[in-house]
């Protein structure tokens, strides 16, 4: 398979990782367009084609991937109108950009919006996607195999507002589990643990957690319960997080999320 990912950045980089690693395309069936020449030098360190011209990039590409930042994808899918195979798949990551949006700045039909996350870098990601009608089968297959090859969990939707929800959950998610781990860790600190102590043992915990809720499939509402003793420190502790708002502060930052993205694709 061939493929073109435009934008060498950290996103179009964790692609590339993916790709290569789940052995979805060869080196050489990658070319990856690249304007900054010092992100050109380190993206060779892969031992695929880089290049800072995205036409040659794209010739025999059954996927092209747009890694590029929002303001940069209309004048960059726009001056490539034409370029791509009339088999090819034109997927973009571009946070904001509705699916329309897509079609209408490449000239192309068959194409694919999609919202991965952070940990995308390390396989671990979480990715919803919007193909158009126009996508085949086949080239819903191939999408499909890009995204696991980044994403532990794949959801396909069904219209741009649900990308936008999407956004703000798992896309954005990434910084409030970040958020609550710093601050798990400072209230260790401020009661006398080790920064280092307190970082590792919450950082198991969460990454423990999570992996033990994938594992066992169970409601995270089971979960709970079954490490809370009736007037144990766990109950005490949910009790203080409950009367502070914990879940009306989670439910308005989700909700905030949202209304920015539906917001930035307008």
């Amino acid at each position: 398979m061939r493929i073109a990912i435009i934008g060498g950045g950290f996103m179009g980089e964790a692609f590339l990782r993916g790709i290569l690693r789940s052995e979805l395309a060869t080196p050489s069936e990658i070319a990856v367009a690249e304007l900054v020449e010092a992100r050109r030098l380190q993206l060779r360190e892969h031992n695929v084609r880089v290049t800072d011209d995205a036409e040659s990039a794209c010739i025999g590409a059954e996927i092209v991937l747009f890694a590029v930042k929002p303001q940069d994808f209309p004048d960059t899918a726009h001056a490539l109108q034409g370029k791509f195979a009339a088999s090819a798949v034109v997927v973009s990551i571009a946070a904001g950009m509705r699916l329309d949006d897509v079609k209408r700045h490449s000239g192309h039909r068959a194409c694919v919006r999609v919202m991965p996350n952070l940990p995308a870098a390390i396989g671990q990601g979480a990715a919803v996607y919007l193909a158009a009608p126009e996508v085949t089968g086949g080239q819903r297959l191939l999408v499909r195999q890009l995204l696991d090859a980044v994403a532990t969990a794949v959801v396909e939707v069904e219209d741009d507002d649900s990308v936008d929800l999407a956004t703000a959950l798992h896309g954005s998610g990434p910084a409030y589990v970040y958020l609550f781990v710093e601050a798990m860790i400072d209230a260790a600190v401020r009661m006398g643990m080790k920064r280092a102590d307190a970082q590792s043992l919450v950082l198991a915990t969460v990454a423990g957690a999570a992996h033990y809720a994938i594992e066992t499939g169970r409601h995270p509402a089971d979960l709970r319960n079954a490490v809370t003793s009736p007037g144990g420190t766990t109950a005490a502790a949910l009790a203080e997080l409950e009367s502070s708002g914990m879940r009306a502060a989670i439910d308005e930052a989700i909700e905030a999320a949202y209304l920015r993205a539906v917001e930035l694709g307008e």
